[in-house]
């Protein structure tokens, strides 16, 4: 059965495709990687065929550099956090198959800066855990961590010990009241708040790697919050976290066409976003299991 609603989000983001292959972040943008992934990865999940995608494919291979890594910009190189997006993108497709190693031997060999933890430090997680930053040098947070681990994962390494270290960093950095935020626990004793989409990538990347009590919590607090949540970002990674562990909100896809239709009101959302409502959409056991 046709679903047209899937396919006005599939075809919202078919035409920002860029003439040289690629996708923009906006409509008349300029190419990005991350807005090309995600296009990639959506178009795929939804029905369309790899080999309508290779010029695209192709384009994010261009920003690959010598290490791996797919960096955000030729300007930035040291902004290494789109690299887990690219071996989403280029999943089981032979022609990127040395690509997508080449990213995930980066993966392997890089983490955030890690230290022994300080006991006089205002912070409350364990700081010796490796995971993942944003840019290199920089300390490991939940986002890029819980995308690196999904990455690792979808390419075959769920048993590899940063896979299993990185879930042990998620699990340091859950709330006690439930949920995740950028990274940290506490500050000067105060615990800080949890984050939707935090939270989503958290327990999309911990399904199947901890048992449902260690993030019961968890699970719990975004079932209460996603009716709420209006924005992409926290909305559809709120829905991937819950679908990852059997809890979609029996309402999923009218939760997603509200949001999708606020860019009448709002403007258009990056292609980043539009990509990870039309995952949401039809990844009904969780990113992980769509790659699968």
């Amino acid at each position: 059965m046709a679903d047209s609603k899937t396919d006005r989000i599939l075809d919202e983001i078919w035409k920002r495709r860029l003439p040289e292959g690629g996708f923009a972040s906006r409509p008349g943008g300029e190419y990005r990687p991350d807005a090309t992934a995600w296009a990639i990865l959506a178009l795929r999940v939804g029905g369309i065929d790899s080999q309508r995608l290779l010029a695209e494919m192709r384009r994010l291979g261009g920003s690959q550099l010598k290490d791996g890594r797919i960096a955000l910009s030729p300007e930035h190189p040291e902004v290494y956090w789109p690299t887990p997006l690219a071996i989403f993108a280029w999943h089981r497709t032979p022609e990127f198959s040395r690509g997508a190693s080449r990213a995930v031997s980066f993966l392997l060999k890089t983490s955030g800066s890690h230290f022994k933890r300080d006991p006089n430090s205002p912070g409350g997680h364990d700081t010796s855990l490796r995971g993942w930053g944003w840019t290199e040098d920089t300390h490991s947070w939940i986002e890029p961590t819980a995308l690196s681990i999904l990455a690792l994962r979808s390419a075959g390494h769920n048993d590899h010990e940063r896979v299993s270290e990185g879930a042990r960093l998620l699990l340091d950095r859950q709330l006690s009241r439930g949920g995740w935020n950028y990274g940290n626990t506490t500050v000067f004793g105060t615990e800080l708040a949890s984050m939707p989409e935090s939270t989503g990538l958290a327990l999309s990347a911990l399904s199947g790697l901890t048992a449902g009590q260690a993030v019961s919590g968890s699970i719990a607090k975004i079932k209460e919050s996603v009716r709420s949540l209006k924005t992409p970002l926290s909305l559809g990674w709120a829905i991937l976290g819950l679908s990852a562990w059997g809890e979609r909100p029996s309402d999923t896809h009218d939760l997603i066409d509200r949001c999708f239709r606020r860019q009448d009101r709002y403007g258009a959302y990056d292609t980043s976003l539009v990509g990870l409502l039309a995952v949401a959409r039809k990844a009904e056991e969780g990113l992980i299991y769509a790659l699968s």
